[in-house]
């Protein structure tokens, strides 16, 4: 690689902009140097699905916004972000040979061009973001940089993989049953879901989807930077986080106070959790409380029902329904069982033969739900801390689609992520650290869970552990470390 390639590789967003903005690098050189190291290191991994590349030479070389991260090399994910001119697959082959071309951005992007992000493509997603993993049929495995035979993750695995290998400093992700926080755990980056509403979903999607969109980053202060850039409401949303009392990257450094906070060190319902990753939430906890913190057992009890994770089963499955009845309107055509991957036309058959009163009903246990949860920070606790994943990185194949058992993949990934859907029903932000790696050296993130709209007490503690226990230096060797 050039000096500028190798320089910059591993400087998170913040100190890349500056470069920028005090004249040292321009934005095409920042640009090619991204560039650079996708060409080198993406053979190993698979992360960047699309190459926008002379797009994104064009974009830096012109009259770039001055926002806060002018010239920044970044990556959209590849599900339902549209960015007017390019295309768009959400992971399916279907879409992915016809190749549509998005006619406007989403708010979301929309927000990222005004940052002064410059975007050089997209990154691999499962089909419709469904599985923790990132193998969709239509794009193939992406491998994880800290290990090649294990999952990056997903579904945001892709971005997760691309900042991790050192490709983009910083890029965009979304969070409907944990993947933000899953590929963040998985590849040792700090991964935060927003609350719902604290950004815009609009035009084509709401609130109704679970998910939210934000980023992967390596250092909590890009996140909360980010997170000042393209917070708020779009025309027509419905449901709209509080806003801030302030930026969020102020937060950073500021103390936090001491805070009361539950400890989760085991699988709700019962389950398996790997031994690692127990041993990480008792690291935090012990680190937590060498910062002045109190920790102790509890978390909501309602985590212990079941009938939540139905719920989430019937809203999820909906939804891949209504996301395929989507692609069959844009195509213009009837998808046939060629057109969309296994697991997701069962998830989708199962959907059709519930009645809209079961669909009623699940809304509203999931009404009861984020209440119950809610319930257990009103009592007087400030965070919930956690596991983010029950496993490290699972062995790629490990969800793959399964002829004789569709739900195959479907049941392999409720066992790894046991801690992470909850808080899409309840709404609330979350995030995971980077804090702990297994003998093998495989990272392990933790998660913390604020209540809902506290964004600001999740970015204030994630900055004082940041400053407590840094990651930065921890780089995977598979990609040249």
């Amino acid at each position: 690689m050039t000096p500028l390639a190798e320089q910059t590789r591993w400087m998170d967003a913040t100190d890349q902009a500056a470069l920028v903005a005090s004249g040292q690098v321009s934005a095409l050189e920042l640009t090619e140097a991204a560039i650079e190291r996708i060409e080198a290191l993406d053979g190993q991994i698979n992360a960047v699905t699309m190459r926008w590349f002379d797009h994104a030479r064009a974009v830096a070389a012109g009259p770039l916004p001055d926002g806060p991260f002018r010239g920044v090399p970044f990556l959209l994910k590849d599900l339902w972000a549209h960015y007017a001119g390019q295309t768009l697959s959400n992971g399916n082959q279907a879409l992915a040979t016809a190749a549509p071309v998005s006619t406007q951005d989403t708010v979301l992007v929309g927000r990222f061009r005004a940052a002064g992000l410059v975007t050089l493509g997209r990154t691999n997603s499962p089909e419709f973001g469904t599985v923790p993993t990132t193998e969709p049929l239509a794009w193939g495995r992406t491998r994880n940089p800290w290990d090649p035979t294990r999952t990056p993750g997903g579904s945001s695995g892709g971005s997760a993989a691309a900042v991790a290998a050192g490709m983009v400093p910083i890029a965009h992700a979304s969070d409907g049953g944990g993947s933000i926080r899953i590929p963040a755990s998985a590849c040792g980056l700090v991964g935060l879901k927003p609350s719902q509403g604290r950004i815009s979903l609009g035009p084509f999607r709401d609130e109704t989807a679970l998910g939210v969109e934000l980023c992967v980053s390596r250092t909590v202060r890009d996140t909360a930077a980010l997170l000042d850039a393209v917070h708020g409401p779009g025309v027509g949303d419905t449901v709209i986080a509080p806003p801030p009392t302030g930026p969020y990257r102020a937060e950073v450094d500021r103390d936090p106070g001491r805070l009361r906070i539950g400890m989760l060190d085991h699988v709700p319902r019962g389950g398996q959790l790997d031994p690692a990753c127990r041993d990480a939430v008792h690291a935090a906890a012990g680190l937590l409380e060498s910062l002045g913190h109190h920790v102790e057992p509890g978390y909501p009890a309602v985590l212990d029902d079941g009938a939540a994770a139905a719920s989430f089963g019937t809203m999820w499955a909906t939804n891949m329904a209504m996301s395929i009845r989507r692609i069959a309107e844009q195509l213009g055509r009837e998808l046939g069982p060629d057109d969309v991957e296994l697991m997701n036309r069962a998830q989708a058959d199962q959907a059709r033969h519930a009645t809209g009163v079961d669909y009623a009903a699940a809304l509203a246990a999931a009404t009861s739900f984020r209440r119950a949860v809610q319930q257990w920070w009103a009592d007087g606790w400030d965070l919930l801390l956690t596991p983010t994943l029950a496993s490290p990185p699972l062995p790629l194949g490990s969800m793959d689609n399964d002829a004789e058992h569709p739900f195959a993949p479907l049941v392999v990934a409720g066992g790894f992520v046991p801690f992470t859907p909850a808080f899409n029903m309840s709404g609330q932000p979350a995030i995971s650290l980077p804090l702990h790696w297994s003998a093998d050296g495989l990272p392990i993130g933790v998660q913390l869970v604020a209540a809902y709209g506290r964004e600001d007490v999740l970015v204030r503690l994630a900055g004082q552990v940041e400053r407590a226990a840094p990651w930065a230096d921890r780089r995977p060797e598979m990609a040249g470390g």
